[in-house]
């Protein structure tokens, strides 16, 4: 019975985080579908929309064959499968983790790489060479897309999760076991029975 509901527990979390992975996968490839449909005779041409302290906020069309933010720009065969493999590794950290945090990040992480790869494969100029739409415009920022905000948001969550985590620690020689009349320092591997001098 234990097993039953445990084994149902995990399928339970594993559809929620493939809900929200398909999620972000979803707003990515929808919103760049609308901006090439709407803005792919005005490539390079920028729509600004409204301006926040100081940065113009906009809407560009650019096709990106490097990584996120337009680096490495060339090695997209490269990038495509380097890609994949980053899903792989981030779907088994997954199923490992047990922390919401850590798990939010994840998946906006997963979800972001899932978006890209998607243009790796499918947009062109052909399967694993596809080059990756962006076309949100901060200021002189490079360009970018739904996808790359969720890949780096979610690196702050997990590394700001994991820095709260690694402060949780406790202290070295700090914790005591008592058993019996003998109390053992765990870390300093020291033992005093009562009525010994100190």
């Amino acid at each position: 019975m234990a097993n039953a509901v445990g084994s149902s527990a995990l399928r339970s979390r594993a559809t929620r985080i493939c809900v929200w992975v398909a999620l972000i996968v979803a707003s990515d490839q929808i919103t760049k579908s609308l901006i090439v449909a709407t803005l792919q005779d005005r490539e390079g041409q920028r729509l600004d929309f409204f301006e926040i302290g100081g940065q113009v906020i906009g809407f560009s069309l650019a096709r990106n064959s490097g990584a996120a933010f337009s680096r490495l720009q060339g090695y997209t065969p490269v990038l495509a499968v380097g890609a994949i493999v980053i899903a792989v590794v981030l779907a088994r950290t997954l199923r490992k983790s047990n922390d919401l945090a850590t798990t939010v990040g994840l998946v906006m992480v997963l979800g972001g790489a899932c978006g890209n790869l998607g243009d790796r494969f499918f947009r062109a100029p052909g399967f694993l060479r596809g080059h990756v739409v962006d076309f949100v415009q901060v200021g002189s920022f490079p360009l970018f897309n739904i996808a790359d905000s969720c890949i780096t948001i979610g690196a702050i969550v997990i590394a700001m999760r994991s820095f709260m985590l690694g402060n949780d620690e406790p202290e070295h020689g700090a914790e005591t076991v008592v058993e019996g009349d003998t109390a053992t320092n765990i870390n300093a591997g020291e033992t005093a029975h009562p009525g010994s001098e100190s």
